[in-house]
């Protein structure tokens, strides 16, 4: 048995709040260069249920042009899927030239979920793990720019986070039964994790490790990676100014009353405060 890993010490909020801001505007930078540059980027978002990958999602686009960062966050595939070769549905998610797609759990659902549920075959998981290397250094090789990312979180910490999840009807969405079969599942969900790095931490591809135990740490470490190893560099804006208003025609606007308005909900607040 594994000796669990120190508790990291937690980042104080002020600090946090801080760099996440000054992080998520080198993102703005960023996404500019992507988008004015032509280029492709790809970041899968892979881990163990609950391990923080939708925070990490959720801080980088925060501040983004939906326009030209897109998340992919696939259902279960369709009959029709299930027939196709296994890659070909993620294919059509690719980034066009400028676009940043975050894939939020990818192609490696197959050495996942779907291998330790038995969802797929032994023959469709052992061509995964044979074919992905392939696909992946097909992408990198058409000039994609590809970041793996695999969050880890340990056991009492995972559970600690379904149980707030449970309790929080805010929160009860992300909570399926399928996440809390992988309690039950934890070594075979290792076993698999430690399979698929094997087979797939290549070279060209390689896997990065998040440590998500303290969430903040997990998010600005991540985005501090990401923003470190994609060769980006400012862009130059074009100037832009705000015209002078011309004067009026004499338009008048139709009186408020005749328009279905949405119901004065804060004031009804007010009122009762």
């Amino acid at each position: 048995m594994t000796t669990p890993a120190a508790k990291p010490k937690r980042i104080p909020k002020k600090l946090y709040e801080a760099e996440l801001l000054r992080l998520q505007g080198e993102l703005v930078q960023m996404q500019e260069w992507v988008r004015t540059s032509g280029a492709r980027l790809v970041v899968v978002f892979e881990g163990r249920d609950a391990a923080g990958k939708g925070g990490v999602i959720q801080r980088v686009v925060e501040n983004l042009n939906p326009r030209v960062v897109r998340t992919v966050a696939l259902p279960a595939p369709t009959a029709r899927e299930r027939t196709q070769w296994y890659f070909q549905r993620y294919v059509a998610h690719l980034p066009a030239a400028g676009e940043i797609v975050l894939l939020d759990r990818s192609w490696y659902n197959r050495a996942g979920v779907e291998h330790v549920m038995g969802f797929c075959t032994p023959q469709e998981y052992d061509r995964f793990l044979r074919q992905c290397p392939v696909f992946e250094d097909m992408l990198i090789e058409d000039g994609i720019l590809l970041r793996k990312y695999w969050f880890s979180v340990s056991p009492d910490e995972q559970e600690r986070r379904f149980r707030a999840r449970l309790e929080n009807p805010l929160k009860r969405w992300k909570l399926s039964p399928m996440d809390l079969e992988s309690i039950s599942r934890w070594d075979e969900y290792s076993k698999a994790r430690d399979a698929m790095l094997a087979a797939t931490d290549t070279d060209t591809a390689p896997w990065t490790v998040v440590e998500s135990e303290d969430k903040r740490r997990a998010r600005l470490n991540t985005i501090a990676h990401l923003l470190d190893t994609v060769p980006w560099t400012p862009t130059d804006l074009s100037p832009l100014s705000i015209p002078a208003r011309p004067a009026g025609e004499g338009y008048v606007r139709p009186p408020r009353e005749l328009a279905r308005a949405v119901p004065d909900h804060a004031a009804m607040l007010l009122d009762e405060s």
